[in-house]
């Protein structure tokens, strides 16, 4: 699906920063895509003050909706849900919902925007719980998307298998796999590895007609051995942040070891063209953008810390979520899989019961 105009709306408020990232990465996006159109949710007055400071007031551009209250980063789910109701996290989801808008994102509190995304725009047919879905950079120069990532730390087998799904659509979607390889993160390769619900899962998904590689480990993600891993968000929560982690604790390491005398800081000067070129290939701010799949909307989770370079990777995820599709995908993905069980479920009715029904 194309549209002619593209409308996200962004909860400018929200994150560890707020306006000073949000309107610097909307005026730039809005600059290099024109057939953009923002919805700038938050309080009317800081948001004027903010495009007058960037010198990008004015114009057809984007449109302002007024929202009086802000959900802070340590806000609990109800007072987001219940008692912040005119919040600029909440009026940026309900644009989605009229209609006024195709997506929306926010780097704000991610269990308040996964809650309030959830109570105003409902799961689609046929899944049962959201999923929080991201890139990884992987050796091969492209990325592994990877959910859940923290939504759901308690899943079912049943569960595991509506993420397979729609990580496919999404992988099919943003990152143009034509038939993506899913794997199912385990504690090894083999068939009779993991618990009862990851093996459950596993037959669920032989089944489904996806394009099922097999269990894959924890160090798959980054050879990017399949396009798309599937796991619960407990496992998926803890693999991201020690990756995370590990990023940084390489970058700092090799800037001490570069600054220690003065003759490592040389040999950093000559390397520098080289450790530019590998900070490019591992800045984790250019996977900015997780996904909030299985909502009747497209909605975006920017990081928190997220500065204006890495917010505007998050809007691209969402205009090429709406450009691509994302949702008409993984409609149909559930669909195809509906049929397909039905189907053989039909198939498997015609197969006489030789034990209560013997032949002649």
């Amino acid at each position: 699906m194309s549209k002619t105009e593209i409308r996200i709306a962004i909860d400018c408020m929200g994150g560890d920063i707020g306006l000073p990232v949000t309107i610097p990465a909307a005026c730039q996006f809005a600059k290099q895509n024109p057939d953009t159109r923002f919805l700038l949710a938050g309080n009317p007055a800081a948001i004027e003050a903010a495009l007058r400071e960037q010198g990008c007031f004015g114009g057809g551009w984007y449109e302002i909706l007024p929202a009086s209250e802000v959900v802070l980063m340590d806000d609990s789910i109800e007072v987001a849900l219940r008692r912040k109701k005119d919040s600029s996290m909440r009026v940026a989801v309900q644009a989605v919902k009229d209609g006024r808008a195709d997506a929306c994102v926010s780097a704000g509190n991610t269990g308040a925007w996964m809650a309030i995304s959830r109570y105003i725009l409902k799961t689609l047919d046929g899944i049962d719980r959201p999923a929080i879905a991201t890139s990884i950079p992987n050796q091969k120069g492209a990325a592994t998307t990877m959910l859940d990532l923290g939504a759901n730390v308690d899943c079912s087998a049943e569960n595991l298998l509506q993420f397979a799904i729609m990580g496919s659509a999404l992988a099919s979607s943003l990152d143009h796999r034509k038939r993506p390889t899913i794997g199912l993160l385990n504690i090894g390769e083999e068939v009779i590895k993991g618990n009862e619900i990851v093996k459950k899962a596993a037959e669920l998904l032989r089944a489904s007609g996806l394009n099922f590689y097999g269990n894959v480990e924890g160090d798959d993600i980054c050879k990017g051995t399949v396009d798309v891993i599937v796991c619960d968000g407990f496992v998926g929560n803890v693999v991201l942040k020690s990756m995370e982690g590990l990023a940084k604790m390489v970058g700092n390491m090799m800037r001490a070891e570069f600054t220690r005398d003065s003759l490592s800081m040389a040999a950093g000067m000559l390397a520098k063209p080289v450790l530019n070129r590998f900070r490019d290939r591992v800045d984790n701010r250019r996977y900015n953008g997780a996904a909030l799949l299985g909502l009747r909307g497209i909605v975006i989770k920017s990081h928190g810390s997220a500065d204006a370079y890495a917010y505007g990777y998050a809007l691209q995820r969402a205009r090429e979520a709406v450009h691509n599709g994302l949702l008409d995908g993984i409609t149909s993905a559930i669909d195809s899989l509906r049929q397909s069980l039905q189907a053989a479920a039909a198939e498997s009715a015609k197969i006489p019961n030789e034990l209560s029904d013997p032949a002649p």
